[in-house]
């Protein structure tokens, strides 16, 4: 019989946590949380102080019940969760559903799974940190209070399955204002002038025209541009100043779960949700061989912390392949630097400098492989040296133009020997030799138009790194947020973009409406500050919750009474196809669609379109809202797919454009409309005129 019993959240942890511990120590695995609020009722007591009521989760029971014969035959009890907040909070319940109350009970903790470290964290035990335990009340409580409130009038006043979350919420909002911004975006237009120089026979080079009359140059139109040509054809182009430089490159810090959510997304086009699965099982650990290891650090942290040891062993490693001149100086960034209760533990890193990728690919899965070798290659370039480069810049002036030419020589290749991704790849750039008063020859010079172009829609990568930006969420509500928008279908995505739908907009609408506060960013932001100073003990936790509460119960009961239900199920004239019935209107994942009213006996459904009121500027037709496959509003022709294929993402005006016949949209908001031309070869309403 073993004498200590030692509890880790993850079944997947215990035979490798048992082998390193040997024979003294049983390992069991509580399979994540056993104890929380109720589902069926609010479970928070608010008449008496905000008391919360946990219940036993169901189907816990018996491996609870388990637990409590094994605590009997042991001497001491270590608590194995996780190193955060959520896993010192799910030690507590342990403690007290298990009534360890007369037993020998530690807390530990570890950032790997190594023997090492899991020896390590034996010998040094501590108690279980009430203070990180109430964050995580506060924040549980926080949470259930806006679900559990919000929720039931999103079923009541729109339709049953919907909810409203306080992270979930907010990220809603952030995705519909940015598709707000993008749809009355009004582009405007703007050109650019560059010329080729050389000096003699030597190849010509580029230089953008940069200033006039020492002021930076703005170009509205084409006529403004024809009149700079002209000017310039009568000058001559003489070298005004060079300047000559060092531009050093510094390495990307290891990685956080953002930015490692971030750079899977952007390079191995891998979902939060997908990167965050592959990492635990990493975590976790992976057979190596005959062993079973962890061959990354915990990876929910928004440290950039390395390990004293970690360190010494990656500067050894670098310095025996690539040369002492690899080596980096250590450094710390201001996120470093900042105070954060999450910053208790390391950056993700792989746990062992020997397992390189390419040793261990074979053990690994393709996607494992993927990101695994992305960790380690990452973690190695954080501690090696930075890139430098020589630069070169030139002004050449032509009467009261002056044009800019530079390129840059790479001296020492430093850590993108080692990590060098699409953005950190150097363009090939004609290099030149000039000196001041050299008279240049002028081979050609280029005018192009352009247009101002809207922020980009959201991808799941450029969200994440948005939601750490302002402070919503935390590391590991990230992915399981994205992934509730997308199943309630208040987001979809296409194309690796995010955009908001119908529905979507309706619940983020309602929301902006009643619960601003709710979903406004800065509130957000400042309520995970307030969270982190409950768990470094300078705020006790029902503080937060009594400052919340009456205000947002008020809202609460307005929002009841204000709402009007949303028919979504109007009736219409058009027959069913199957039995005759008039069809309605029902609100569906992606929007409205035709549905049969006696329904489940008849199934029949047809797309349901929006009529604009608007003649196709193409056929004569009717212009539609339509629905892309994903859920996106579009403009489209009833003959669609017969014999016209006008569609725009803009409302049409129903009139052709005066300068190129394309057809006139509307763009921008009701306050700042404008009729511009759908081409985007064509500028009419576009131009800047002064």
């Amino acid at each position: 019989m073993a004498d200590n019993l030692v509890i880790v959240e993850s079944a997947a942890k215990v035979n490798t946590i048992s082998r390193f511990l040997g024979k003294n120590y049983k390992v069991e695995a509580s399979v994540g949380h056993v104890r929380d609020l109720p589902k069926s009722q609010l479970g928070i007591d608010i008449e008496n102080d905000y008391e919360p009521k946990y219940i036993t989760i169901r189907g816990k029971g018996e491996l609870l019940q388990k637990m409590r014969k094994d605590v009997k035959g042991v001497k001491c009890v270590y608590l194995a969760t996780d190193p955060d907040r959520e896993g010192e909070a799910i030690s507590w319940h342990l403690y007290n559903t298990l009534r360890l109350e007369n037993k020998k009970v530690y807390r530990i903790t570890f950032n790997e799974i190594t023997e090492e470290a899991i020896k390590d964290a034996i010998k040094h035990p501590r108690t279980i940190n009430m203070d990180l335990v109430d964050a995580q009340q506060a924040r549980r409580l926080l949470d259930r209070l806006v679900g559990y409130k919000i929720s039931p009038i999103l079923w009541k006043k729109i339709r049953k399955g919907l909810s409203a979350g306080r992270v979930q919420s907010v990220t809603l909002r952030l995705i519909s204002d940015r598709e707000k911004e993008i749809r009355e975006f009004v582009e405007e237009e703007y050109w650019s002038i560059e010329v080729h120089l050389r000096q003699g026979k030597n190849k010509a080079f580029e230089a953008k025209l940069d200033t006039k009359d020492e002021q930076k140059i703005e170009i509205k139109n084409e006529k403004e541009a024809e009149k700079i040509l002209k000017e310039c054809a009568k000058g001559t182009y003489e070298v005004s100043s060079t300047k000559k430089g060092t531009r050093i490159k510094n390495t990307a810090l290891p990685f956080t779960t953002s930015t490692l959510q971030q750079e899977a997304a952007k390079h191995l086009g891998f979902s939060t949700q997908k990167t965050m699965n592959i990492a635990q099982q990493l975590y976790e650990g992976i057979k190596v061989g005959k062993k079973e290891v962890g061959v990354v650090t915990y990876i929910r942290t928004d440290s950039v912390r390395v390990a004293d040891k970690a360190k010494e062993e990656a500067s050894t490693y670098i310095e025996n392949e690539y040369g002492a001149d690899y080596v980096g100086e250590e450094k710390q960034s201001a996120k470093a630097k900042k105070s954060n209760i999450q910053d208790a533990h390391e950056a993700i890193r792989p746990t062992y400098i020997h397992y390189k990728p390419s040793d261990i690919k074979n053990y690994l899965s393709k996607d494992q492989y993927k990101l695994y070798n992305m960790i380690w290659n990452r973690f190695i370039a954080s501690q090696m040296s930075p890139a430098k480069y020589e630069t070169y810049s030139i002004k050449i002036k032509n009467g009261k133009y002056v044009f800019r030419a530079a390129y840059s020589v790479e001296l020492f290749d430093g850590f993108t020997k080692v990590y060098n991704l699409g953005e950190e790849k150097q363009k090939k750039e004609s290099k030149f030799q000039v000196t001041e008063g050299d008279l240049l020859e002028c081979t050609s010079i280029l005018p192009a138009q352009h247009f101002t172009q809207p922020s980009a829609h959201f991808s799941e990568a450029t969200l994440v790194k948005a939601l750490e930006e302002n402070g919503v969420g935390r590391p590991s509500t990230y992915a399981p947020t994205i992934t509730t928008l997308l199943a309630r279908g208040y987001i979809v995505k296409e194309n690796k973009n995010l955009y908001a739908t119908e529905l979507g907009e309706v619940v983020n609408q309602i929301m902006l409406e009643y619960f601003d506060e709710v979903v406004d960013v800065d509130f957000t932001a400042n309520m995970e500050r307030i969270l982190d100073e409950i768990a470094s003990g300078n705020v006790e936790w029902k503080e937060i919750i009594k400052s919340f509460y009456p205000h947002f119960q008020s809202t609460v009961i307005k929002a009841e009474n204000e709402i009007q239900n949303i028919d979504l199920t109007e009736t219409t004239d058009i027959p069913c196809e199957k039995c005759d019935a008039h069809m309605i209107v029902r609100y569906g994942k992606y929007g409205k669609f035709l549905g049969c009213p006696n329904f489940p006996e008849c199934n029949f459904t047809k797309p349901w379109y929006e009529e604009t009121g608007i003649t196709c500027p193409l056929c004569g037709g009717k212009v539609l809202i339509k629905k892309s496959k994903k859920g996106r509003a579009y403009y489209g022709c009833e003959n669609n797919g017969e014999n016209c294929d006008f569609m725009s993402w803009e409302k049409p005006t129903g009139e052709k454009c005066p300068s190129c016949g394309d057809v006139l949209v509307e763009k921008g908001s009701s306050k700042n409309k404008k009729i511009v031309c759908r081409s985007t070869k064509c500028n009419y309403g576009k131009e800047n005129k002064k």
